[in-house]
């Protein structure tokens, strides 16, 4: 009976399946601080005149007491003046303006992707390769290929100039536009590749490419179809159609 026992266990072992993975590897990022050089709590941070006074029209928005519903575009803020990337002391900036605990600024900065805790280039690349990006278009696999091939890097690095930095990341919204990628806060959609290159090129020589679409149709203003509208291409009726008017 014991022998059966056993060796039902064993077969029981010998076929389970591990799911858990340590955070480490279930994710690009360190949700834990580290100490370095360049980002601990001694790090310089202090937000200029102009962003002070930013932050006083921000925490105005909300209600006396709530001031700590200000911490995402505080943050936001700090990140900007700080070329891209939130560095601890930023943070803890934040939690001594909005008198917050530091550790509650710290669960919304590892949260939310938009925080940068390290540094990034001055072009901070970040290409959506989700399903709708990957099928539409010649695909975002190709353009992700078309980007290392043009900056010499690879997902998560920076150029050694810091130019750029390189990001794979899940949906911005621009679905209907795929393939497309976000730099700093231009979109740039309907991508080919050459139109990939185009706009890294631009932006070394010190252009300004211009964002949005690239199919060069120009009634193709934000999410319309590429070929022109097939329905709603007349003016709405308005209230009352269909309703007769002797009732």
């Amino acid at each position: 009976m014991l022998s059966s026992i056993r060796k039902v266990v064993s077969v029981a072992a010998s076929q389970a399946r591990n799911f858990v993975r340590p955070a480490a590897l279930s994710s690009d990022k360190l949700f834990v601080h580290r100490d370095t050089q360049d980002n601990n709590p001694s790090t310089p941070f202090e937000f200029n005149a102009a962003n002070l006074k930013r932050c006083d029209v921000i925490i105005a928005n909300y209600p006396k007491g709530h001031e700590a519903a200000a911490c995402i575009p505080l943050l936001d803020l700090a990140q900007r003046q700080n070329d891209g990337w939130l560095p601890i002391s930023a943070m803890h900036k934040v939690a001594e303006i909005l008198k917050m605990p530091r550790m509650r600024v710290y669960e919304v900065a590892t949260f939310y992707t938009m925080f940068n805790r390290e540094p990034v280039g001055k072009y901070f690349v970040q290409i959506c390769t989700t399903t709708p990006c990957i099928l539409g278009g010649v695909g975002s696999d190709v353009i992700l290929e078309a980007i290392k091939s043009n900056l010499g890097i690879s997902v998560g690095e920076t150029t050694k100039d810091n130019m750029f930095t390189l990001a794979e990341v899940e949906c911005l919204g621009a679905c209907v536009n795929a393939p497309m990628v976000q730099i700093n806060d231009d979109y740039y959609e309907d991508l080919t590749v050459d139109d990939m290159n185009r706009i890294l090129n631009d932006i070394k020589a010190g252009k300004k490419p211009k964002a949005g679409p690239q199919s060069g149709q120009d009634h193709r203003f934000a999410c319309e179809p590429k070929n022109g509208l097939t329905s709603l291409t007349e003016p709405p009726t308005g209230p009352g159609f269909g309703v007769r008017a002797d009732l």
